[in-house]
């Protein structure tokens, strides 16, 4: 459908005059791209990413080190020459752990990496020295601006669970938790929000009591902290972290459900209907046993998680539509909160081996945009901020010390690239429909979104400035240009990540509406009007 001028396909941002030979006529582009600014989409709320589990190390490394992490990944501010520091996450997420790092090799869980402290003591006491790292991060996350905290839990406490583990070892699909012991997981719930905020100033806005408890994939063997649950399991759970939260007055918000595929919050997938059809179960009335809808400090909101559900392409579109056309039917908000790289990623090699170009950057922009624009996430978060030789982290670490308490890091085009997005839309910025047309002007479906070329989002922050992110996914340059008819001869600023050394968010060049912008093959730009 698009014809190639001159080796680079021209695509406008609404309606392009350019003036020829001292007159000026109107250019007719094979495909047109024009921002409704009239047509508003989701509000954003938060770009983020986790601390599991390496900031219980790294928080424990030379100070010097601790803070080029934290810049990196949540500094707004920009250097001399107007590059950011950093990519700006706007919210932390926090792994509140179950105890298997105090078990050791007992916990089963071969990794000391993957294991996590806890701050309940078998005696029901709490130890506020525990996951010291972990909580080091969330004070320079504070320290660079962020203000929003989610708290979650792979397991409840291995003082409560049904097999004394943090796994889910040897158990089938219900939750691994004693009957008796629901209340003491929501007071030890509560307990943990408010003992963390009293001694390190930190509120958890947010709260999810279990991670990915449709899992049919992670609970299999002792590789991780985890725990499944029915949706009856959760919903009782949540019922009563919701009495907790009301008797204490906290107004911390409880979320559900964490699914670890989409395809199991509208319908089944490789579990039964206990652990499927999770919008439907907690927030239909119909759903007597399951339902949310009317329970305090519970929001009208689901959390899933884009694993596996990116291949092939054409699925990286449906699924998210049927997912939306669901969360419509109920009005219901989503939150996409984890995503790395996985086996079924083939084309970038799967998630073996930690990859710090733009071939993986480029790959999660692409689903990042899918998540945005075809499930309308209102947020959008990684997985493991700091991983291993693994395609899971932003950054990747280099322990050199026997005990994991020194090291080096490095950063990746990857976390630069979900910077295109994070350090620029802000929290409460409204996403912007994109209209497509072709050269009759008849609209043209998903115009804005060439999986193999093109794909083009746009947001309006709440200062009023405007943010452009067009991703190159192509192996050869090209040409748009933006023009606002709503907003006059804007003045836009173009940052740009791609596989050059520096070019990380870097500030290439102005332009004004209406002008010719050129976009490097395989490369992300931000725009940014002034």
């Amino acid at each position: 459908m698009n014809r190639i001028i001159g080796k680079k396909r021209v695509v406008i941002l609404g309606f392009l005059f350019v003036c020829v030979a001292g007159g000026c006529s109107q250019s007719v582009p094979d495909v047109s791209y024009q921002i409704e600014t009239d047509k508003p989409c989701q509000t954003m709320a938060y770009f983020s990413a986790s601390d599991a589990w390496s900031m219980q190390f790294i928080g424990l490394w030379p100070e010097e080190k601790q803070n080029q992490v934290a810049d990196w990944l949540f500094s707004t501010e920009n250097d001399a020459n107007g590059q950011p520091k950093g990519i700006g996450l706007s919210l932390w997420r926090f792994n509140v752990g179950a105890g298997s790092a105090e078990q050791g090799e007992a916990s089963q869980i071969a990794s000391p990496w993957m294991r996590a402290e806890c701050f309940l003591n078998a005696d029901g006491t709490y130890d506020w020295n525990k996951q010291q790292g972990q909580r080091n991060f969330l004070k320079l996350a504070k320290e660079r601006g962020v203000n929003k905290f989610l708290a979650f839990l792979n397991s409840p406490p291995v003082h409560y669970t049904q097999n004394g583990l943090a796994t889910n070892t040897g158990r089938g699909g219900t939750a691994n938790l004693k009957p008796d012991c629901y209340e003491k997981y929501v007071r030890f719930l509560a307990d943990v929000v408010q003992g963390v905020e009293e001694h390190d100033g930190i509120k958890f806005n947010y709260i999810c009591p279990f991670n990915e408890p449709d899992g049919h994939w992670n609970w299999v063997g002792p590789k991780q902290e985890g725990c499944p649950a029915t949706n009856k399991e959760v919903a009782h759970t949540v019922r009563l972290l919701s009495k907790e939260f009301v008797s204490r007055n906290m107004d911390t918000q409880i979320l559900v459900n964490e699914s670890s595929d989409y395809r199991c919050m509208f319908r089944t997938h490789e579990t039964d209907w206990q652990r499927g059809y999770q919008i439907q179960a907690f927030f239909c009335p119909d759903s007597v046993d399951t339902y949310l809808g009317d329970t305090p400090n519970v929001p009208r909101l689901m959390l899933g998680h884009s694993y596996w559900t990116t291949t092939p392409l054409s699925e990286l579109r449906n699924i998210r539509c049927q997912l939306r056309d669901t969360l419509d039917k109920h009005q219901v908000g989503f939150w996409q909160t984890e995503t790395c790289i996985m086996g079924n990623d083939e084309e970038i090699g799967g998630g073996n081996g930690f990859d710090r170009t733009m071939k993986t950057a480029l790959y999660v922009a692409r689903i990042i945009h899918h998540d945005i624009v075809y499930a309308r996430a209102e947020s959008w978060q990684w997985w493991r901020a700091i991983g291993g030789d693994y395609k899971d982290g932003l950054i990747r670490e280099y322990t050199t010390d026997d005990n994991f308490l020194d090291g080096r890091v490095e950063d990746s085009k990857l976390m630069w690239a979900l910077g295109n997005y994070s350090r620029f839309i802000r929290p409460g910025a409204v996403r912007l429909s994109v209209s497509a047309f072709d050269q009759t002007n008849a609209f043209i479906p998903d115009g804005d979104t060439d999986q193999q070329g093109l794909m083009c989002s746009a947001y309006k922050n709440v200062d009023g400035t405007y943010v452009i992110v067009v991703i190159n996914y192509a192996n050869e340059e090209k040409e748009f240009s933006i023009h606002k008819e709503k907003v006059g001869n804007t003045q836009w600023q173009i940052y740009r990540t791609s596989d050059k050394e520096g070019e990380n968010l870097l500030p290439v060049r102005t332009v004004k509406s209406g002008k010719i912008v050129q976009i490097p093959a395989r490369s992300i730009v931000t725009l940014q009007s002034k």
